[in-house]
């Protein structure tokens, strides 16, 4: 079950999963021939394992940093960075490599993102 106090934890494991992956897409983006990837596909690869790379490393940082105090907006967008990454990254690794779209996965997720950068502003405004 997940609890307040499960969600740091839970957001620890999984950013150092997405940095981790997150780096073996950095290989495959820099290393596999034009004809694994649709038209484009490469730069959309590499921004995908960009925005992976950065929010793998913010959520490790958020689950050491609300491990004691979590509010419920810290939760939220805690939540949100997790859940809004793979979408956006999965939809647009999808597209990528098959040039074919999931209607609207990654746009979902890019909104998820930065409504949870927000949400955790006003946790963190909030808790001061």
């Amino acid at each position: 079950m997940l609890t307040s106090h499960s969600l740091p934890r839970i957001w620890l494991i999984c950013g150092a999963l997405a940095a981790g992956s997150g780096t073996v897409m950095g290989a495959l983006t820099a290393h596999l021939p034009d004809s694994a990837f649709a038209v484009g596909g490469r730069a959309m690869a590499h921004n995908a394992m960009d925005m992976q790379m950065w929010h793998g490393i913010a959520l490790v940082a958020l689950g050491l940093g609300v491990a004691t105090r979590p509010n419920r907006l810290l939760l939220a967008g805690g939540t949100g960075l997790l859940v809004g990454m793979l979408l956006f990254c999965g939809g647009v690794y999808y597209t990528a490599f098959t040039g074919q779209r999931i209607s609207h996965m990654a746009p979902t997720g890019g909104s998820l993102i930065i409504l949870s950068w927000l949400a955790l502003a006003a946790g963190w405004a909030r808790r001061a």
